[in-house]
């Protein structure tokens, strides 16, 4: 089973997602602050299934000794040096978590309840309670419970299959569209941040990161229909997370509306 079959398997949740009714909520500042106030959420365990794979495919502890593959070694090294190091706006180098904090800052977005659940991960030193004991919406624990499940689960391939297919790759494209509709309305209100950070990440995805992370699944599952079977299982299950964390999103957005 090759890349092509996945993506023909996973189609319809793709589309689902591409047509999910949130985009259509996102009409004011208010209703960006929303969303960003979740989707914050996805963008650092996104960063979590980045590491979770370079300590997996190459050596991260002393003294060092030679792992793996020496291509897939070279692709997930690559993706981490972009991801967790890139040009930001202004030219200095941030990963991409901290140039979506910036630009929910900028945005006048509230960025507390992601740094107070940060503290108490590093208090707990156990990411599964810090989630359970948290005060976020249940679709938004269920899709970070998910990622750290397939975290610990500690297999090359699903990680990759979670962190390649189940993040999508057009979503932003539709978010930049929504974003300078909103810088248009709501002159007042620097967007140029956040739109940065969408553009950034369909020119990676679509040029490098995209074809690199394609590569490195076919590296890791070669012909074992097992391990590919797995990585449709995974890409799925991550893309039905997805779906449902639009749906909290879009649910909230709606709930301040009727509050209004």
């Amino acid at each position: 089973m090759k890349t092509q079959t996945i993506h023909k398997k996973i189609e319809s949740y793709q589309k689902k997602l591409l047509k999910h009714s949130l985009y259509n909520e996102i009409k004011t500042i208010e209703d960006l602050q929303c969303f960003t106030e979740n989707h914050v959420f996805a963008v650092w365990d996104f960063m979590s299934l980045l590491k979770a794979l370079q300590n997996t495919l190459t050596c991260t502890t002393t003294p060092w000794i030679p792992v793996g593959n020496p291509e897939v070694r070279y692709l997930i090294n690559e993706i981490v040096l972009a991801e967790e190091t890139d040009l930001d706006s202004d030219g200095t180098h941030k990963s991409h978590y901290e140039m979506y904090l910036e630009a929910m800052q900028s945005c006048g977005a509230n960025t507390s309840v992601l740094k107070n659940f940060l503290a108490d991960v590093e208090e707990t030193q156990n990411i599964f309670v810090s989630i359970k004991q948290s005060n976020l919406h249940p679709q938004v624990k269920a899709f970070l419970d998910f990622t750290f499940r397939v975290i610990e689960e500690g297999k090359p391939h699903q990680i990759a299959a979670a962190f390649t297919f189940g993040r999508e790759d057009l979503i932003p494209a539709m978010f930049t569209e929504i974003l300078k509709e909103l810088e248009q309305n709501f002159p007042n209100n620097d967007l140029s941040k956040l739109i940065y950070y969408f553009e950034r990440h369909i020119e990676l995805d679509g040029d490098e990161h995209g074809p690199m992370a394609m590569k490195m699944i076919e590296q890791l599952c070669g012909n074992d229909d097992k391990k590919w079977q797995e990585v449709e299982e995974v890409s799925i299950l991550a893309l039905e997370h997805r779906i449902q964390l639009w749906d909290a999103i879009e649910e909230q957005i709606k709930e301040k509306e009727l509050i209004c």
